[in-house]
């Protein structure tokens, strides 16, 4: 990564497990350009490891992240309409389908392989956004959670309204964007917002991650195509899908290696994935 990059995040690999630290802890975490910077680079990069298997996404010190830092909001003040502030126009899309902010988030939903992500202390407005853009969220039962933008004068922008389809029923998430009250973890989990309470996120997710890396990477890699297929598309596309995928597994080196690890009652030994 860059030196600016690394100076926001803290990065390690072990055994086809990435750990990806959001590291402002006396900002808590908070998003700044550097910041977004940091996380779409990083998720570019990750992209890119040949053997990587899962991604554990947290934060440094007090919080996951509280979200857009108070400068950038502050500056936010000055702008005329149709003026994105630090991060510049929103509507102009310059990462796929997603401006730059949106892929701070989307960065980890696109990655081939699962993100987890663990919550502690707060994660707020843009933070919950990154937050939510990991296949699953580890929670304490006192992290505090909000949809915050309303607080602002704004709308969630960093692809929250994409990532909360399917989690949170309409109405209720409605109520979460239009008062932007606070969740507890316990809450957020009930919503849908999060996936687990536990009582060490960081912990909980690492322990998952290195379970999901003992598994066929070639079949982790096409469920999450599976999942994302399943999110937006019809009956027809879904049904499809399993069957290409499934077609593409059945007799590869990673699937034979998966039975006879059964069969013969020991670990498997995978070579990296296929694609």
């Amino acid at each position: 990564m860059s030196e600016a990059s690394s100076q926001r995040i803290a990065l390690t690999i072990e055994d086809g497990v990435a750990e990806v630290r959001l590291n402002r802890p006396d900002k808590m975490n908070a998003l700044d350009p550097a910041m977004f910077a940091a996380l779409v680079e990083t998720g570019q990069r990750l992209a890119r490891e040949p053997d990587l298997r899962v991604v554990v996404l947290s934060g440094e010190g007090k919080a996951f992240c509280a979200g857009l830092d108070m400068q950038s909001m502050s500056g936010l003040a000055g702008k005329a309409p149709g003026e994105g502030g630090s991060m510049g126009r929103l509507a102009p899309r310059t990462h796929g389908i997603s401006n730059a902010p949106q892929y701070a988030c989307m960065v980890w939903r696109e990655l081939p392989v699962p993100v987890l992500a663990a919550v502690h202390g707060v994660a707020f407005g843009g933070g919950l956004q990154v937050a939510l853009g990991a296949d699953l969220r580890y929670v304490t039962a006192d992290a505090r959670l909000s949809v915050m933008e309303i607080k602002w004068g704004l709308v969630p922008d960093m692809a929250g309204m994409l990532l909360t389809r399917g989690l949170v029923r309409e109405d209720l998430l409605r109520e979460l964007i239009y008062t932007g009250r606070i969740v507890s973890g316990t809450e957020a989990c009930e919503l849908g917002l999060a996936t687990r309470v536990v009582d060490d996120p960081r912990a909980a997710a690492l322990a998952a991650a290195r379970e999901i890396a003992g598994r066929s990477p070639d079949a982790i890699r096409a469920a999450k195509r599976l999942m994302q297929v399943a999110a937006g598309g019809d009956a027809a596309a879904i049904l499809q899908a399993e069957s290409v995928e499934q077609e593409a597994l059945i007799g590869g080196a990673n699937q034979r290696e998966a039975v006879l690890a059964n069969v013969e009652k020991r670990a498997p030994r995978f070579v990296p994935a296929a694609g």
